[in-house]
């Protein structure tokens, strides 16, 4: 227990001095109510010296994803602007960012970070490999959070990000209203199997479009890792398998790539949707080569990813439950933000 006078106690909990040296010192009885007062005033002091302690250092906090190079500003621009709301604290964040992370890359900087991280957010491939390094981080006092794309069967402290089989539900529902004609063929697109967010959003699309339209069928299509070259052979030689496919369901990145398979082919499409409101697909969406994008609010996922990890640290008072997901939202070109 941290060392505070009795006038501290006392101010900080609203009681007499005698009250405190009485219930500190065991001299008589001293009712529950009251001991949990004075307990809960001297946690109030504690964190506040130890929030004081912070404002003097800097925090660092490492950012591991595994993404496309398209998505690599949109996410360093949302987890930056948000420093600004934790003044109080000296946050430094350091970004590692790769298209082709192997496990034994992730597994070597989430070792790194153990050295001199106060927190790791992380967006990557999905391996039982990691959960030893997440959990060694763990003991270390430096806690993990995922974002975008869950490990829950590791150590992390929290998921941070949209209901991932949800947004695929939405997706399904969109798609069902779009499309008019008696049956279609949709490929469903993920970059990998091994992230578990774009499983989920397969997974809820699929299922939803049993409910919603079953007479139209979906394929689904998985590699590329979200880059644009892969991402047009990939669909180049599904649509020479199936020339039949006229609506699209992205979940990962490559969409131009996606795209340009169907444009030379001369395969018209009658609904396309995907994720994300990076640059490429802002500018895919206002030309109209995509109907609606499914979104959520980085800014908000950074929020609270750095309230996480202080509070983990007693850095900030443990705030009420957090929502368990993101709220999502639909982009269209019609309410396509400047």
């Amino acid at each position: 227990m941290a060392k505070f006078t009795l006038k501290q106690i006392a101010a900080q909990s609203g009681l007499s001095l005698a009250t405190i040296d009485r219930a500190l010192h065991q001299r008589g009885r001293v009712h529950a109510r009251t001991q949990h007062r004075i307990q809960q005033a001297i946690a109030d002091l504690e964190l506040t010296q130890k929030a004081g302690l912070a404002r003097g250092r800097t925090i660092y906090f490492d950012v591991i994803m595994h993404t496309p190079d398209r998505f690599q500003p949109l996410i360093r621009h949302a987890f930056s602007s948000q420093i600004a709301s934790f003044a109080a604290f000296k946050l430094q964040l350091r970004f590692h960012f790769s298209t082709h992370f192997s496990t034994d890359e992730i597994i070597s900087l989430l070792n790194k970070s153990a050295l001199h991280s106060h927190g790791v957010i992380l967006k990557v491939a999905s391996s039982e490999r990691l959960n030893p390094a997440i959990e060694a981080l763990l003991k270390q006092r430096v806690p993990v959070v995922t974002v975008m794309s869950d490990l829950p069967s590791s150590a992390r402290l929290r998921y941070i990000g949209m209901d991932n089989f949800d947004a695929g539900k939405l997706a399904a529902f969109l798609m069902s209203r779009w499309l008019r004609v008696a049956r279609s063929h949709i490929v469903a697109i993920t970059g990998s199997r091994d992230f578990v967010g774009e499983q989920e959003r397969i997974e809820g699309f699929q299922r939803a479009m049993q409910q919603f339209a079953p007479q139209h069928q979906v394929s689904v299509l998985a590699g590329g890792y979200g880059i644009d070259l892969r991402m047009h052979q990939a669909v180049t030689q599904f649509l020479q398998r199936h020339p039949e496919t006229d609506a699209v369901y992205t979940v990962g990145g490559g969409n131009p790539g996606i795209l340009r398979a169907f444009a030379e082919q001369h395969r018209p499409l009658n609904a396309v949707i995907g994720h994300d409101l990076d640059s490429e697909n802002r500018a895919l969406l206002a030309e109209g080569k995509i109907d609606a994008l499914i979104e959520h609010n980085l800014q908000l996922d950074a929020q609270h990813a750095f309230r996480t990890l202080l509070e983990f640290h007693g850095f900030l008072p443990v705030s009420a439950p957090p929502a368990p997901y993101s709220r999502i939202n639909i982009i269209t070109r019609y309410n396509i933000s400047s």
